[in-house]
């Protein structure tokens, strides 16, 4: 947050993400990229439950709880010297690992028919039969975007596939973009 007048652009006073949720749960996603100057404000804040605007010298207390996520290893990140070891450990106090999709590759069938059956609930489709090539091709390939890169071949498999034809693995190969 910001202080009103703290610099040019900061005409009017603004809370901060810790100040906006007093009393509640902070999400900090992908805090394996902060930079070094946000990873020290947010240590302080989960030390000292403190944080200050910028353009202010005022603390303020605030009673936050955080969950954070990351696609990195800190403890690698932590070793490279980029992720401040202190802070990893205020944060994992309950570590949490969510595979890869690549590593529960079981679930893929599964989440294919969820998209399918949210995508076409949205657009009031019918939802399209899937044929076993075409599932096995989807669960053979690699998704290194994991979920959200599923759900869109899904979304992208669904806007190519004509009313009343089945996904096969012709339309998989040729718009899944499975590589």
């Amino acid at each position: 947050g910001h202080e009103k007048g703290a610099f040019t652009s900061a005409v009017s006073q603004r809370k901060g993400k810790f100040e906006q949720a007093e009393g509640g749960t902070l999400f900090l996603d992908e805090v394996g990229d902060m930079s070094a100057s946000a990873q020290a404000k947010v240590l302080r804040a989960l030390q000292e439950n403190k944080i200050s605007r910028v353009g202010s010298d005022k603390d303020i207390i605030v009673d936050v709880r955080v969950i954070a996520a990351t696609n990195k290893d800190l403890k690698e990140e932590i070793a490279s010297g980029t992720f401040r070891e202190d802070l990893y450990h205020r944060l994992a106090v309950v570590p949490i690992h969510v595979p890869s999709l690549a590593e529960r590759a079981s679930d893929i069938p599964l989440l294919v028919t969820h998209f399918l059956d949210v995508l076409c609930t949205q657009s009031g489709r019918t939802i399209p039969k899937v044929t076993k090539g075409a599932m096995m091709a989807l669960t053979k390939a690699p998704w290194s975007g994991n979920v959200r890169e599923l759900r869109n071949a899904v979304e992208r498999l669904l806007i190519f596939c004509p009313a009343g034809q089945a996904v096969d693995d012709a339309l998989v190969k040729k718009f899944g973009h499975l590589d």
